[in-house]
């Protein structure tokens, strides 16, 4: 496997759509497995989406300090309460904002084999789905922020 470049701020790819991934074989698992290796290789990321490394697909990778999830085709079905705090994206280095969220998401998706499952999702987890679901639409956190920080603000 390989740990591949992120896609930055800029290139239209993070603002694209991606399309439903329909074909559940090896070369998703290699996609799967080198976005997990991505993630772990860039040390301060809980969370990598495919167009942030190159492929309009809706695949999305996260462990928030509980194991890598892997979600395929990743749909939020309800959202309850409001978190805010500070956002930051490996697509866009050195920049935080302060953006709102849900507290609670319950999201469908299936896994490298095409099997849907269900995700519950609290706090930094609810947050991370929201935050690469948004990717898959083509919308960056810096769209929803309510201000963005300076540079001595950021956590």
């Amino acid at each position: 496997m390989a740990v591949r470049k992120i896609v930055l701020e800029g290139d239209e790819l993070l603002r694209s759509r991606c399309g439903e991934i329909a074909r559940f074989d090896k070369e998703l698992w290699n996609l799967l497995d080198e976005m997990a290796e991505t993630l772990y290789g860039t040390g301060n990321g809980v969370g990598l989406a495919a167009p942030q490394v190159g492929e309009c697909r809706r695949a999305v990778v996260i462990d928030v300090g509980e194991g890598l999830m892997e979600l395929c085709n990743p749909v939020i079905l309800s959202k309850r309460g409001k978190q805010t705090g500070s956002e930051g994206c490996l697509s866009c280095p050195g920049e935080y904002g302060i953006v709102t969220r849900p507290r609670k998401v319950r999201v469908r998706a299936q896994d490298r084999h095409g099997a849907f499952y269900i995700v519950k999702g609290e706090d930094l987890l609810a947050r991370a789905l929201c935050h690469e679901i948004d990717h898959l639409d083509g919308h960056l956190f810096k769209d929803i922020a309510e201000r963005m920080l300076d540079p001595d603000e950021e956590e």
